[in-house]
Formats: structure tokens, sequence, C-alpha cells
């Protein structure tokens, strides 16, 4: 119940101390982090095995968010890290792969960017299985720089440049969102009747492959013709299509390639909602204590699954857990449990 408040809504440990006392059971902070830490190293073989199974992803999506970590920090300085010279940046990756409808969370908290742990987690990818798609925005920091991927970038983030230009070029600016607008329209087609990744790639190379084209070739003219100043916010957006125009359209082209990006960001708002709260992690054990709750949770709201009842059947069966972890995931847990009931209780 501590790690869910603390790391699945937020509440900071000296916050859930002050609550704790109220209803007559104090618990100091102090003792909550010991609580959390050592249930943490319990269930660890779990956050590991999410990792291996999310490596083997059809789709990945990667962004990351800053963080505090103040073991990182002398006197407001943010001290380097003379393994990665230069870099003074501390992110929270989220990490969401997907595989036959299923979906995984993870949280990597620290100096690597969203390239750099996405390419840890793909090293333990099966080399048989074929090419993932990987879903990003264009950030270089979100690229893996050695593994082969099949690159998506966001259309969210493309029509977010023009949502912000609407001010000042409000016609120009609608006629690419309206245009948007129906192809986000197909997609929501092909989920609400749960079409197959071909019959949704031949929808969208049908209906929206003609709409995308349209967009393309309005973006060019703008170029061509100089019909918008290049540093002006519409000529960013124009430059920003144009030059990621591959990637942004690879659901044209590839079956189950999606339009963005937004499962992540949504991700990465329990990180956010943690730094708001919190502030930030006073050591970088403290946040991978907080990236392996995080995760567990996350996932498990993913897969409609009660956070609570998994992590205490996890801690109850750790034994069990550290033996087979691909046993004790969030959709096959409850039948490993039943397993193990005698035939006796299970009547």
């Amino acid at each position: 119940m501590v790690a869910l408040m603390k790391y699945g809504s937020g509440f900071p440990f000296h916050r859930l101390e002050r609550l704790e006392s109220n209803l007559g059971i104090p618990l100091p902070a102090s003792t909550q982090w010991e609580m959390v830490r050592d249930g943490a190293q319990r269930i660890q073989p779990a956050f590991e095995e999410f990792i291996r199974q999310a490596a083997s992803g059809e789709v990945l999506y990667n962004d990351d968010t800053s963080v505090k970590i103040l073991e990182f920090v002398d006197q407001d300085r943010v001290v380097e890290d003379p393994k990665l010279p230069g870099r003074t940046g501390v992110f929270t990756t989220g990490i969401v792969s997907t595989r036959e409808g299923r979906k995984i969370a993870l949280f990597f908290s620290g100096r690597k960017h969203a390239g750099e742990n996405i390419a840890d987690v793909l090293a333990q990818r099966a080399s048989e299985l074929p090419r993932p798609i990987q879903m990003c925005d264009a950030l270089s920091r979100n690229l893996p720089r050695e593994l082969e991927v099949i690159l998506a970038h966001c259309l969210v983030h493309g029509r977010r440049y023009f949502v912000e230009a609407a001010a000042n070029f409000p016609e120009e600016c609608r006629y690419i969102l309206e245009i948007l607008g129906k192809v986000y329209q197909n997609d929501a087609i092909a989920h609400q009747q749960a079409m197959t990744p071909d019959q949704r790639l031949k929808l969208h190379q049908t209906e929206s492959a003609p709409l995308m084209d349209e967009i393309k070739r309005w973006l060019g003219k703008q170029v061509d013709e100089k019909l918008c100043e290049p540093n002006s916010d519409l000529g960013s957006a124009v430059t920003y299509m144009l030059n990621h125009w591959e990637p942004l359209t690879l659901f044209l082209r590839v079956p189950g390639a999606p339009l963005d990006s937004s499962i992540v960001e949504r991700a990465l708002k329990k990180a956010i909602l943690h730094r708001r709260n919190s502030l930030f992690y006073k050591t970088q054990r403290g946040a991978r204590v907080g990236d392996l709750f995080m995760s567990l949770i996350y996932t498990c709201q993913l897969s409609n699954v009660n956070p609570f009842d998994y992590l205490t059947v996890l801690h109850r069966n750790a034994d069990g857990l550290a033996r087979e972890p691909a046993q004790w995931m969030p959709w096959n847990y409850s039948e490993t449990l039943a397993s193990l009931m005698p035939a006796s209780a299970a009547n």
C-alpha cells in the first residue's frame, strides 16, 4: 500500500507519515523507505522479466522527461558522470512495449536518455526476431545508435506545431488540422472494428494515403512558392513535417505501425506526478526503486489488473517468483496462483 501511494499516486513519504499518524498508525518516512526498498528487492525478478519480455515487443514507444536526483547535484550544479563526459541531463525514460495485445511499461531514471535505455532493453531481444517498430518523436536522443529498428515518428508532434501556429496562421493551420483529423478518424474506425494489422494498413492506404499526399503537396507548395517565412511558426511546422515525412507516414507502409507516441506520453505522467509532489529522488538507488514500482504498477493498469493484488501476490510468492518469473506476470499470475492451491481449497 505504501508503494502504491508513493509511486502510483505520487504521495511523498512525509505526507503519508502525517496521514498514517492521523489514522492512528504512525509510520515514519524513513521506515516507509526501508519497507519499499526491501520490498523492491524481493520482487526484482518480476521487473527483470518485464524487461526481457518487453525486448520481444512488436512496437516499442520511448520518450524522456526530466528528473532530479540529489546524488547527482553539488550545490545546485549537476555533477558530470565520467563515463558520459559532457552529460549534465538527468532523465526518466518511459518505454511501452506492445506485443499480441499485451502492454509492458518500463521506467529508467538516471544519466542515460531514451535512446540509450531502449538500446539496453533491445540488447535482450532474440536475434531471430524481426526488427521492431520504434515510435518516438524526432529528438536525436530518442534513437538507439547501434541497433536496427523500423523507425516511426509521432504524428501528434507534427500536428502540435500547427496547433501552436494557429493563432497567427488560422486558415493555413485549420486546413492541415482538418485533414489530419480525417486520418485519425480512419484509425479510430480500424480500432472500433478490431481490424487486423493488415486490414488496418489496407484501410489507411485506401483512405488516408490520399489525405497525406494532399498534405505533402500543400507543404511543398509553401516552400517552393515561398508562401511562408521559414523562421515563422508556420515555417517551422512545415519544415518539421517535410524533414521527417518518411517516419511520420510509416503507418501507410508497415502493418501495425502506430500514428503517434501518445501511449508512452501518458505513461510518463506517472513519473511527472511523482516529480511534482516529491520533487526529487535522494539517490540513484531510490530512483531505481521508484522505477521498479512504477513499471509494475503502470503495467498492471495497462493490463486491467489490480496492482495492489498483484504486488501482494508477488511478495507472498517471492520464492516462486525467483524460480520462474515468467509465470508471475500480470496476465498469468492468477492462473499460476490457482495451480498452487490445494484441490480442496479450489473446491
